[in-house]
């Protein structure tokens, strides 16, 4: 979604009491979501037709650059930043001057991908499991803030293990606003010497993930003290211990509730057991309604028990026990 079609949307929704998109990769999909054509007919979505996958009734071209020109021949929108160089001197020209141009266009970027351009040779070079051995991404530089280190929180998985997080005065980085960032371990705070009340510089790895990336020294209060992460859990008050040769502290109490709160999420997911309607809400409702304490207890809910949970009517009960059940 271009970048000026994004504002319109968003300035539309704030106007109609809706929730803005945070960014337009976000307002892209959302947008593709919808199952009604005719909003998404007036959002404004466009798109870069950048390969030809096969082409029947006729000899597949023999270039890269010879396909995406059939490809505007016949209509489709295709880049028109396409440019064929020679070797890595090339390739490296071409990528400084797209990151040197990336704030003026009407699009968000985040980098660049080189391709062989002779069919013959892809068919040579083959494929990974995954991605073609013919075509590289290159990322541009994430794009970086400066903000302030407000506060750091421990958070505690379903296999005990404790993980600081560091709560940021919100700043916007290319389109998203940042408010927290992972600070990973105690190996990695004390790295960085991150400590409460920083200034911090803070990126978006891959133009996706928060990261603080330094600290600046020369805002730092004269009495702040380096973070560490505590022996006792925030959650139950149980021991930490720290194995030798292991990055993580972890909470070694099997009563831990964040723990058994985890392992419930985690065995109800997705990549589990699926059980649809048993999200993360749901799972945290029923815990703290003492109504399960353990993976075991899922497959002894009864509709009655999900009824008396908030916003939980019967269809939706029953729903999820013969999720639970199949």
């Amino acid at each position: 979604m271009p970048i000026s079609a994004f504002d319109s949307l968003n300035a539309q929704l704030i106007e109609e009491g809706e929730k803005p998109f945070a960014n337009p990769r976000n307002a892209t999909a959302g947008t593709l979501k919808r199952l009604d054509p005719s909003p998404v007919a007036k959002r404004g979505l466009r798109i870069f037709a950048y390969e030809m996958a096969r082409l029947e009734g006729a000899p597949e071209p023999s270039t890269h650059r010879l396909a995406i020109s059939a490809l505007a021949e016949w209509g489709f929108p295709v880049s028109p930043w396409l440019e064929s160089v020679d070797g890595p001197a090339g390739v490296k020209s071409f990528h400084a001057n797209m990151e040197a141009r990336r704030s003026a266009e009407d699009f968000e970027m985040d980098g660049v991908v080189a391709k062989v351009d002779q069919k013959s040779l892809r068919d040579i070079l083959g494929s990974r499991a995954r991605t073609p051995r013919w075509a590289c991404a290159l990322k541009f530089a994430p794009r970086e803030e400066i903000t302030r280190l407000l506060d750091i929180e421990i958070q505690v998985g379903r296999t005990g293990r404790l993980t600081p997080r560091a709560h940021l005065e919100p700043v916007n980085i290319g389109g998203v606003i940042v408010s927290n960032a992972t600070l990973h371990n105690q190996d990695e705070l004390d790295r960085k010497d991150i400590r409460i009340g920083d200034t911090v510089l803070v990126q978006r790895a891959g133009d996706v993930i928060p990261e603080v990336v330094k600290v600046i020294l020369d805002k730092r209060k004269s009495k702040s003290t380096p973070f560490k992460i505590p022996d006792i859990c925030p959650i139950c008050n149980g021991s930490v211990m720290r194995i030798d040769g292991e990055a993580v502290h972890r909470c070694i109490n099997k009563q831990c509730n964040a723990k058994i709160k985890g392992s419930i999420e985690h065995f109800v997911s997705k990549n589990c057991l699926d059980i649809d309607g048993l999200g993360v809400k749901i799972v945290e409702l029923l815990i703290n309604k003492n109504l399960i304490y353990n993976i075991a207890d899922i497959f002894m809910l009864k509709k009655e028990d999900l009824s008396k949970l908030d916003r939980m009517g019967d269809k939706s009960a029953e729903n999820i026990i013969n999720s639970v059940n199949h």
